[in-house]
């Protein structure tokens, strides 16, 4: 089964999976759509019997994890940072930042329009699924999949290791 099939013929089931155990549609979209990066980001899904079950396994665990991280936020609170905190970046990591961020621009122009103007409304703008498919005329279930596909394949440029 395509991971697009398994899109479509499963998303609503997962996101409702999903929004039972977080108790939140948008964190349950958020997991969902990282479980689906996840699935195509596999080095070897062939060995996987079934991907359905193997996506809600993903999916559940994402779920813990998404649990745990909001009770370890809800039990230590940040606090207000000192004021030292905001003096200027060590240049080191600055160029580091700089480099990264400079791969993640290069990975998006690799992209289709489409996939690369979805990604950036969606992690850049901060802008929700549902405003982005009404900008770009398209389903939200596309916008989910450009995103995916954005995400999956950023994050392979970025972690590329650099050639000597």
């Amino acid at each position: 089964m395509r991971i697009a099939d398994l899109f479509r013929d499963h998303n609503r089931a997962l996101v409702a999976f999903l929004q039972c155990r977080l108790n939140s549609v948008s964190d349950a979209q958020e997991v969902a759509q990282e479980a689906y990066v996840r699935l195509v980001t596999m080095e070897r899904p062939e060995q996987v019997d079934s991907l359905r079950a193997y996506l809600f396994r993903i999916a559940s665990n994402l779920a813990v994890d998404r649990l745990r991280a909001r009770q370890v936020r809800n039990d230590h609170p940040l606090l207000a940072p000192d004021e030292d905190l905001h003096l200027a970046p060590i240049p080191e990591r600055h160029v580091h930042a700089t480099g990264q961020l400079q791969e993640l621009y290069k990975a998006l122009r690799e992209l289709p329009a489409k996939t690369a103007r979805a990604f950036v409304m969606h992690v850049i703008d901060g802008r929700e699924i549902s405003a982005i498919a009404r900008a770009m005329k398209i389903s939200e279930r596309m916008v989910r999949y450009h995103v995916a596909n954005a995400l999956a394949h950023c994050r392979a440029r970025v972690d590329e290791p650099e050639m000597p």
